[in-house]
Formats: C-alpha cells, sequence, structure tokens
C-alpha cells in the first residue's frame, strides 16, 4: 500500500507544536500573576505532544522521545508533595509558599516563590497523567 504525501501536514504541524511549546511555557510562567500555570500549561504541553502523535504516529514520537510518562507523573507527583512537606518542616502550615526578589545578573530583580516548585510538579504530573492516557488509547497492542 502507498503511503499518503502528507509533507504539508507534517510541516505546518512541526511549526505549530513549536509555537503551542512555546505557548505552553508562557502559561506555565504567567501562572502566578495571571490565569495559568502548572496545570493548563502541563495541558498545553500535551496537546503538542498528542498533535505530534496524530501527524507521525504513536511509535515514531516514543522513538524519537523515548520517556516513560507514567514515571513522569509519579516525579510530578512527589515534587508537588515534597513542596507541601518542606514547608511543614520549617513549621508552618503544608503547601505554605516563600518568595523573595533577587537581582538575577541578566533579569534584573526577579520575585522567586516556592510556589514554582509546586507548580512543576503540577504540571510534569499532568503531562505523564495525560500523555499515558493518550497512549493507552491508542495503543492497538
Amino acid at each position: 500500500m502507498k503511503e499518503p504525501n502528507d509533507v504539508l501536514i507534517r510541516s505546518v504541524s512541526k511549526v505549530a507544536v513549536v509555537i503551542i511549546f512555546t505557548f505552553a511555557i508562557n502559561l506555565f510562567i504567567s501562572g502566578h500573576h495571571y490565569p495559568g500555570g502548572g496545570f493548563i500549561g502541563g495541558l498545553a504541553f500535551s496537546s503538542a505532544v498528542v498533535l505530534l502523535f496524530l501527524t507521525f504516529n504513536i511509535e515514531t514520537v516514543r522513538k524519537n522521545f523515548p520517556v516513560d510518562f507514567k514515571v513522569i507523573a509519579a516525579l510530578g507527583v512527589l515534587i508537588a508533595v515534597l513542596t507541601g512537606v518542606g514547608a511543614m518542616l520549617l513549621g508552618v502550615p503544608f503547601l505554605t509558599q516563600a518568595f523573595d526578589y533577587f537581582n538575577l545578573p541578566i533579569f534584573g530583580k526577579t520575585e522567586l516563590a516556592t510556589a514554582v516548585l509546586f507548580d512543576i510538579g503540577v504540571a510534569l504530573a499532568v503531562i505523564g497523567t495525560s500523555l499515558t492516557i493518550i497512549m493507552s488509547i491508542g495503543d492497538d497492542r
């Protein structure tokens, strides 16, 4: 059977995936001051990977991006929980955040908060879980 000529779809998808990844990072970073954060940033990231699955098929993406998304999900949950427990070890309630402003060489005065660690955990948990579900649904074994 002859393979379809889908050069246009593959070319457009490559550009779209870069745009979606960039938007996912923007959503993640803006989450502390505007709507967004780990959950929606993780979903946007997952949608870009799903677009790759649809364009190139799951096996090709797995071969080029050999990551076990169950491990990513578990790592995300672990990071999120440890962030909360870390606050308790300092004698404050679970998931209490701390923040301060630092003068970073390139960025200047920048706010750094422990909530970013929690958002990283949430993002990883969402990415791992959603892509594990999608791959399980799409698995034809």
